[in-house]
């Protein structure tokens, strides 16, 4: 009967990884609405980190963007040369259009399909941030 425990005990340790490894990683690639739903990014690589472009913005954030000098806000890069560290955590520049300036960020896999996107001022002292939700298709 003790064989018995070990032996199963034993597979189920060599199984752990295959099934660790099986479920989906949480990554910032893909699509992103901001909470207002006024912004959609989609996220991917470029090089060997992530970035993230306007593919989608309302009318009221593409006017915001252009009181601040962004003439056009879909295709712009929000999401800068982020490289990860830790574990589901990511850091690099994110610019923020009606502002028209950029921060020192970190972006946070909170789940599969919730992302929190920080940025920061004075070396992190003043820090706002956003959970994004993870989009199939553009908002009409």
């Amino acid at each position: 009967m003790r064989k018995t425990r070990i032996v199963t005990a034993g597979m189920a340790l060599l199984a752990a990884p295959a099934i660790a490894s099986a479920r989906p990683a949480r990554s910032p690639e893909g699509m992103w609405l901001n909470p207002h739903g006024s912004v959609a990014v989609r996220a991917g690589a470029c090089g060997d980190r992530i970035c993230g472009w306007v593919v989608w913005a309302s009318a009221a954030a593409q006017k915001d963007a252009r009181e601040s000098g962004v003439d056009k806000l879909i295709g712009t890069e929000l999401l800068e040369d982020y490289r990860p560290y830790g574990q589901a955590r990511w850091s690099g520049t994110v610019f923020v259009p009606d502002m028209g300036r950029h921060f020192a960020s970190e972006i946070e896999a909170l789940s599969p399909d919730r992302l929190k996107v920080k940025g920061c001022i004075l070396g992190g002292l003043i820090c706002k941030s956003q959970v994004w939700t993870r989009i199939a298709q553009l908002p009409r």
